[in-house]
């Protein structure tokens, strides 16, 4: 039998497309597109077992070797960073970083200024690059409502198209750094499977010139 390569994917859109891109790889697994509420799908005679976790989970199932590889967005990676290797931009789940404000803001810096994020590190990483003094309200769900009910003054969140900050009145002030998804691998898992990780990485990579 095939040596079992696990790998967890993030639940949703991005991971469906995550998904095709492994499955033109040749690293497919017809049951993971059966209905049904299954969480783990394998392909005994690939060697290949799949499971979707919330995205936020793919780092740490990688980095404590319940998975041998997953995708998980750049964002992740820079607020928890995970003991794990980065192989690969997927150049998929496109989106960035940045801080945002009531449109016409100007930045008072007589004042600390109040930042509310779920993504506490990187905001704080920012804005210390910058030399900025900074008070951190750190929210778990809706980030835009912060400086509409003066909770904070802007806020650092992942901006894809940019319509929840037009329509909340918000605008982007600068961008902190492009977002996308990454394959990641553990450490250990990369020694001894390095040889199908690699194939793996060459197929996935090849799609991304075609």
């Amino acid at each position: 039998m095939a040596q079992m390569l696990n790998i967890a994917l993030p639940k949703g859109r991005l991971g469906e497309k995550v998904y095709s891109m492994f499955e033109k790889a040749g690293f497919e697994c017809p049951s993971i597109k059966e209905n049904n509420r299954k969480l783990i799908f394998e392909n005994e005679e690939l060697g290949v077992r799949y499971f979707w976790v919330k995205p936020s989970d793919v780092a740490i199932y990688v980095e404590r070797g319940a998975a041998d590889i997953g995708v998980a967005g750049k964002d992740i990676l820079l607020e928890y960073e995970p003991e794990v290797y980065e192989l690969l931009d997927l150049d998929t789940g496109k989106c960035r970083m940045a801080v945002a404000g009531p449109k016409g803001f100007k930045d008072d810096i007589r004042h600390t200024l109040r930042v509310a994020t779920k993504f506490s590190k990187i905001a704080q990483d920012y804005y210390s690059s910058l030399g900025r003094d900074i008070d951190i309200i750190h929210l778990n769900g809706s980030i835009e409502l912060a400086p509409i009910l003066d909770l904070s003054d802007v806020i650092v969140d992942i901006v894809e198209t940019g319509t929840t900050l037009k329509e909340n009145n918000l605008e982007v002030i600068s961008t902190i750094v492009p977002i996308s998804a990454r394959l990641i691998a553990n450490k250990s898992s990369y020694k001894f499977k390095s040889e199908k990780i690699d194939r793996l990485v060459k197929a996935l990579a090849s799609q991304k010139e075609d």
